[in-house]
């Protein structure tokens, strides 16, 4: 196999660069249906992490309060869940303060922190282009007899 061959997944997309993409020498591609990277990326996909990264990134570390109140609609039940698999997944660092009340707050860990800097260019893409989106599935619904 050659060196430009193994730099890249079965897919053909690139593999990652910094040594860190494959364990064992395995190589990950998540369009495969076994390969684990598929469910790492499906979790990351999940609507509640997404905000949670991009809060964390824009506001900085946060208390489960603080981050609950700046994502609206997120129950507390969804943000613990979604926290413990950010924090699983070596995003997000969970700090318990020794206080009374203990205070807890949460942070980016360098892994989160630079899927968040990938994000946000995301978000900001949705919001200027929500309306465009929104018109269009109005137009679809109304083509297609739905909604």
């Amino acid at each position: 196999m050659t060196t430009e061959r193994a730099a890249r997944t079965r897919s053909g997309r690139p593999a990652e660069a910094d040594g860190h993409g494959a364990q064992g020498g395995q190589e990950y591609d998540r369009f495969a249906r076994l390969c684990p990277s598929r469910e790492v990326f499906a979790e990351l996909a999940d609507k509640w992490s997404m905000l949670i990264l991009t809060s964390l990134h824009l506001s900085g570390p946060q208390r489960f309060s603080e981050l609950q109140r700046g994502i609206g609609g997120v129950s507390r039940k969804m943000l613990t869940q979604s926290l413990r698999n950010l924090e699983r997944n070596g995003l997000v660092l969970r700090t318990v303060f020794p206080e009374t009340p203990p205070r807890v707050v949460y942070d980016l860990l360098p892994l989160g922190r630079e899927l968040a800097e990938l994000l946000e260019p995301v978000g900001r893409w949705t919001e200027r282009r929500a309306g465009r989106m929104l018109a269009a599935r109005e137009e679809f619904d109304a083509a297609h007899g739905e909604g």
